[in-house]
């Protein structure tokens, strides 16, 4: 009978160990999917502050693309801090498509592209989606590991118990996926 309670406490106690370190590992993934998302939302954010400047001097060449501007005008007057982290990436995701049209139609504009300010502001934008293109990586990467620990058997039993879920991947919007047109 002792021999029989030993294994038991021996079983309870090598889950209990397997259970505490699975939610420590659970809780650290999370972590590290918020830090990567911080990370990410400060260039989004950035980019977010720099598309003023940029409609702006576009608009003054620009004045008979009137429906491209307001187009990136009204997706960048909502109010981004309180857009939940799902809605900051739909709201970039569809300001990417915008301001890839806007870029192009600079394209048709040589003086615009030969303005000092506005090269200084595409430089800068250029830069920004280098670092946001980074960052995005670098958070898909973690989800995925965090998505792993999740879905995959045991953890997923010890996940489910405390209420952990998928975290949803960073991707490419539709307009993002495809070729942006520039015509002369």
């Amino acid at each position: 009978m002792k021999i029989f309670i030993c294994i038991v406490v021996v079983v309870l106690v090598v889950l209990f160990l397997y259970v505490a370190i699975t939610y420590n590992s659970l809780v650290k993934l999370n972590n590290n999917v918020k830090e990567a998302f911080a990370t990410m939302d400060v260039y989004l954010k950035k980019r977010w502050d720099l598309i003023p400047n940029l409609v702006e001097s576009v608009k003054g060449y620009a004045a008979h693309e009137k429906d491209t501007i307001e187009n990136v005008v009204s997706l960048r007057n909502q109010s981004y801090d309180s857009l939940s982290n799902a809605g900051k990436i739909a709201a970039n995701t569809e300001l990417s498509g915008a301001l890839s049209r806007l870029l192009a139609v600079a394209e048709n504009y040589p003086d615009l592209k030969s303005n000092a300010n506005f090269m200084q502001l595409n430089g800068e934008l250029s830069h920004v989606e280098e670092d946001i293109a980074n960052s995005r990586k670098y958070y898909n990467a973690v989800v995925k590991n965090y998505n792993n620990k999740v879905e995959m058997f045991p953890s997923s039993i010890v996940a489910g118990m405390f209420g952990h879920s998928q975290k949803e991947m960073f991707e490419a919007g539709s307009s993002e996926r495809q070729n942006v047109k520039v015509e002369f």
